[in-house]
């Protein structure tokens, strides 16, 4: 039976990770508050599209591809009943909605803070894991560096969720590298602030992050 996977967010992360799921055999929606945004990519994917709460309601697995600044919101419209048990997937980034400075992406958070760690606080009973966060949405998915697989680092409390994100993971053509609970946000998600500083100042999107060990 093809897993179920239910995502939420209408932008662009979304559309490339329900593509990218679609295409691995999972079955996917996709939730939004306007249909209309999904239109278009349902029709290239046939695939279902509904509300926040009738995608997390389909999920076994739940994926959070909102905007940080959403994201909490976005929880509350899919329902704590609906995310009780699940692997949330939390690809989010708390980028402030102001400019970068020097190709650096203001944060509302701080160091002894993360996006994650707010959100699991205020679903308890979801299992979150971080991932996804910290590359382009054009490498989410079996990115090519010349058979060169790069690290997606991850982090939560519950050892199953994040047994069952490494095998996506694995399929879509990363390393993992577990980084420990949910505190290891602090650190992953501003791995999105360095990503993103060549975009900013040099126009260079092609890139990943990769963990060397001897």
């Amino acid at each position: 039976m093809k897993t179920k996977i239910g995502i939420l967010g209408s932008g662009v992360v979304a559309r490339v990770l329900g593509s990218g799921f679609l295409k691995h055999g999972y079955e996917v929606m996709l939730g939004t508050r306007d249909l209309s945004k999904l239109a278009e990519w349902q029709a290239l994917n046939n695939a279902k599209i509904g509300s926040f709460s009738e995608a997390a309601a389909f999920g076994k697995i739940v994926v959070l591809a909102s905007k940080g600044t959403a994201a909490g919101a976005v929880l509350q419209l899919a329902g704590s009943a609906n995310l009780k048990g699940k692997v949330v997937i939390d690809t989010t980034n708390p980028i402030e909605d102001a400019a970068p400075v020097n190709g650096v992406l203001q944060y509302f958070t701080g160091l002894g803070d993360s996006q994650m760690e707010r959100l699991q606080a205020s679903f308890p009973d979801a299992r979150f894991v971080k991932a996804f966060n910290s590359v382009g949405n054009h490498f989410m998915i079996n990115p090519d560096f010349g058979g060169i697989k790069p690290t997606m680092f991850i982090c939560g409390n519950d050892a199953d969720a994040k047994m069952q994100v490494t095998t996506i993971l694995d399929q879509f053509g990363w390393e993992i590298e577990d980084m420990g609970a949910v505190e290891a946000a602090r650190a992953i998600e501003p791995l999105c602030i360095l990503w993103c500083i060549p975009g900013f100042i040099r126009n260079e999107w092609m890139h990943a992050f990769k963990l060397l060990k001897k």
